[in-house]
């Protein structure tokens, strides 16, 4: 009885000990990539990120839920937005969960559509 107290002590301090290691270097190799990236961001990059943030969704989640391609025109775009929109109403039986989601997609691809166009505007020769 004794051996198994002390056997069972055993395991925990040294599973303790594993996790510890673990952890640690789990929080090295998180503050590391956290220097790179910050090291790496540039101000596309941070547009981009920020516009996910925003939203909470990425660029290629919008385009799937939408069933469209990432450069649709904007009249592509609200053509199907609206009708996505209207098919989960939730007073027509629909989900608010979908309808929102919808709601997200546009709002994200409306972003990215006009971070390309600020960004075709300031390569754009000037005369």
């Amino acid at each position: 009885m004794v051996n198994a107290a002390r056997l069972i002590t055993q395991i925990v301090i040294v599973g303790s000990q594993i996790l510890g290691r673990a952890f640690v270097e789990a929080y090295k190799q998180a503050a590391k990539n956290a220097a790179q990236n910050a090291a790496a961001g540039g101000t596309g990059r941070a547009a981009v990120d920020a516009a996910t943030r925003k939203t909470g969704i990425t660029v290629e989640e919008a385009a799937q839920i939408l069933n469209v391609d990432k450069t649709a025109s904007m009249e592509e775009l609200l053509k199907r937005y609206e009708h996505l929109f209207k098919q989960n109403d939730p007073k027509e039986g629909g989900s608010f969960y979908l309808q929102s989601k919808v709601y997200r997609a546009k709002e994200r691809l409306e972003l990215e559509l006009k971070r390309r166009t600020e960004g075709a505007e300031k390569s754009a020769p000037s005369n």
